[in-house]
């Protein structure tokens, strides 16, 4: 097994200055290097940059996980179970419109855990999750 280090992802927005504040305000994510191009964050000790990349029109793609419907692609952060429950709740405070509101995904089974999903202002699926018992991450 190897040590957990920090992640790296960029995604495409094509309204950086809305992302900006999303990621800054509501995330409450620490802004790090940008241009007038790109803008990285700090994501849970994670590099989160977000890139301008003119609109797609693609449409939002989900694959069926547990009876609820997945987007894809999505990306995000597992967390421990308190923060993440103190994270859910601020986005509750904040208004954030879930695609899947926070619950127990795979309760009573390996790999049980909390989760929850939404989009930022560019249409990008983000994923946070938690488990009690981390051990049960990659579970079978």
């Amino acid at each position: 097994m190897h040590d957990i280090a920090p992640f790296h992802i960029a995604i495409p927005v094509h309204n950086l200055a809305e992302c900006r504040k999303f990621y800054g305000e509501v995330l409450n994510c620490k802004e790090g290097r940008s241009s007038e191009h790109w803008v990285d964050f700090n994501l849970f000790g994670h590099q989160l940059v977000i890139h301008y990349k003119p609109k797609s029109e693609a449409v939002l793609h989900t694959n069926a996980v547990d009876g609820k419907n997945v987007p894809v692609p999505h990306y995000g952060v597992v967390l421990p179970w308190e923060t993440f429950e103190s994270f859910a709740k601020d986005l509750k405070s904040k208004g954030v419109e879930f695609v899947i509101e926070p619950y127990i995904r795979f309760k009573g089974l390996p790999g049980e855990q909390a989760t929850l999903f939404f989009l930022d202002p560019a249409g990008n699926a983000l994923e946070f999750k938690a488990f009690k018992d981390t051990g049960q991450l990659f579970a079978k």
